[in-house]
């Protein structure tokens, strides 16, 4: 079918590998369903790849609602059958919102506030 290239790996710590999987792939599939500021979606969306997100609220946020969000699969499926689909977004809001440089400044004008 139109779906041969669809790989679903178990989880990777190699950080070699990771970005190897990250760097090459036409987009990024992210099903997690529960939690906050998942640190790997943060991390997908540094690449620069569309986002395929479970539709949640923590994933809505995380990507300023302008990923690409299923329920089920066969809107997953729809979603892959997509020829364009907007990623540089993905980037923009990563740099702007989840580098450490940004945190770091959050969590000092928290601190500089409470003296």
């Amino acid at each position: 079918g139109k779906y041969h290239n669809i790989q679903m790996v178990n989880a990777v710590y190699d950080l070699d590998e990771l970005y190897a999987l990250r760097n090459l792939c036409s987009c990024y599939i992210h099903g997690h369903s529960a939690g906050g500021t998942n640190p790997s979606l943060v991390e997908a969306m540094f690449f620069g790849k569309p986002i395929l997100a479970y539709d949640v609220l923590y994933n809505r946020e995380t990507t300023e609602n302008k990923a690409c969000y299923f329920k089920t699969t066969d809107e997953l499926k729809d979603l892959l059958e997509r020829k364009t689909m907007d990623s540089m977004a993905m980037k923009e809001i990563a740099m702007r919102r989840y580098t450490w440089k940004y945190i770091a400044g959050q969590y000092k004008a928290l601190y500089d506030e409470s003296i």
